[in-house]
């Protein structure tokens, strides 16, 4: 175990990279993860003639946003902030079909040798307030090499957000809707209440979908 006085927990200077000298094996955990949800999408479309997942998106967070996250949460702007203290350096967001495709999904990365749930919530069967639904799991990744805390092996974490396609859309929708600044209250308070009778709408047809996909496969 490193001390506090080595370098992965010591401020970086203006210029350097937040993520230090741990750039590179944070690509690598990416790309493990990746390569562990597109096996599983060739597998599923191997066995069942379908598809995982309709659209899937990754990304490593930004240098600028993910220091503009430490000074949000009072935090160093130092790799041990960004890699241990935050957790969604990496980001996944997995854009499926239809409902039961999201479980599939969770319960498949949730059994992958070397990758243990820090967090998950479940905003399908318990939506926000305003409607937003979405399953979210926060994935420690161990690797075989040093991470930001001096552990070897290492632990990286990663953000997965599963959707369906209903859920991703409204919440685009209701992404840029919400940065309108120039709306009055009134016509505020309209919008989230239609924002979230559109959100139960949605919710309801997803699963009407699923229940006529369920039926079909009981005939095959």
């Amino acid at each position: 175990m490193a001390s506090d006085a080595t370098p992965a927990a010591a401020p970086q200077a203006h210029g350097t990279s937040i993520y230090g000298p741990f750039s590179q094996q944070l690509s690598q955990v990416m790309d493990l993860i990746v390569e562990r949800i597109e096996t599983f999408d060739a597998e599923q479309r191997s066995t069942t003639g379908e598809g995982a997942y309709e659209h899937f998106n990754h990304r490593i967070k930004s240098e600028a946003s993910m220091r503009e996250k430490c000074e949000r949460k009072g935090l160093p702007p130092t790799p041990h902030s960004a890699l241990v203290d935050i957790h969604d350096a990496i980001g996944c967001r997995i854009v499926c079909r239809f409902v039961d495709d999201m479980y599939a999904l969770a319960d498949h990365l949730r059994s992958q040798p070397g990758f243990s749930v820090i967090e998950e919530k479940d905003y399908v069967r318990h939506p926000k307030p305003n409607g937003y639904r979405s399953y979210h799991m926060i994935l420690d990744i161990t690797t075989p090499f040093i991470d930001a805390a001096g552990r070897t092996p290492g632990h990286y974490p990663a953000e997965i957000q599963l959707r369906t396609i209903a859920m991703d859309s409204w919440a685009a929708l209701e992404h840029q809707v919400r940065y309108k600044k120039d709306i009055g209250h009134a016509n505020a308070v309209i919008v989230t209440q239609e924002l979230k009778r559109c959100a139960d709408e949605l919710a309801s047809c997803d699963l009407t979908m699923q229940t006529i996909r369920n039926l079909m496969n009981e005939d095959r």
